[in-house]
């Protein structure tokens, strides 16, 4: 539901406040988000869900999601928002990008334990 808001909201009311370049990333941010989102509900499909790789899979993919999408939104706004605090987004993304790396490695492994 929040990627479609997101993605309604960047192509009707963002794209008449900042340029073609920061809707890009907006849209980058979208993207990723319906991606991982999708990985979320492939593993509600496990027969196992309590095990502690699904768990961590679920911890790295929500907060992926959060640091990584969240981020580059807030990147695409930056012209739109002020204060310092600002800056330290840039770094926040690759560490997002971490986490959805760690969600789809845990999934690997729930996949192959769960055969």
């Amino acid at each position: 539901m929040l990627a479609v808001i997101a993605g309604a909201f960047g192509a009707h009311t963002l794209k008449e406040l900042i340029n073609a370049q920061q809707l890009e990333i907006w849209h980058k941010g979208v993207e990723y988000q319906f991606y991982h989102v999708l990985a979320l509900l492939f593993l509600s499909t496990f027969s196992r869900p309590n095990s502690r790789v699904v768990k961590a899979s679920y911890f790295f993919f929500t907060f992926g999601i959060i640091f990584f999408s969240g981020s580059l939104y807030t990147l695409a706004c930056f012209n739109m928002l002020t204060g310092d605090w600002l800056y330290y987004m840039g770094p926040i993304t690759p560490f997002g990008g971490l986490l959805l790396i760690l969600g789809w490695l845990m999934l690997a492994i729930a996949a192959i334990r769960n055969k």
